[in-house]
């Protein structure tokens, strides 16, 4: 895995700090929630998130996969096409980002955590 720490046994808060390292850069977690729905190839990934370019979404998806949080799949086709899904470890993040979905989707101005 591409960690910036090698021991994230550095107190309470550095499981989250772990965690938000590997998925929290901009495009990861829309990335994750993308591949909730199954395989999905990287032309139809850049569909669903028009933001961002190819060079970002390639080196996203890289470091998903290098840190075991998606699989890539290459098919012998012409020209080559390239899915991309969840590994079994990116599977236990399935709750935590339809989580985080579901907080996002709020009204802008309801974050308001005491209101909970």
């Amino acid at each position: 895995m591409a960690r910036r720490h090698q021991d994230y046994a550095c107190g309470e808060g550095c499981p989250v700090e772990a965690a938000l390292e590997i998925i929290g850069a901009k495009w990861k977690g829309g990335i994750v929630y993308h591949l909730l729905a199954g395989e999905t190839r990287f032309s139809e990934l850049g569909r669903r998130m028009p933001n961002v370019t190819a060079r970002i979404l390639a080196k996203a998806l890289r470091e998903l996969e290098a840190d075991g949080v998606i699989a890539r799949t290459v098919y012998p086709t012409i020209p080559p096409q390239v899915g991309y899904r969840l590994t079994e470890e990116g599977e236990r993040l399935r709750p935590a980002i339809l989580e985080l979905h579901r907080w996002g989707s709020r009204p802008r101005g309801v974050f308001d955590i005491a209101a909970e």
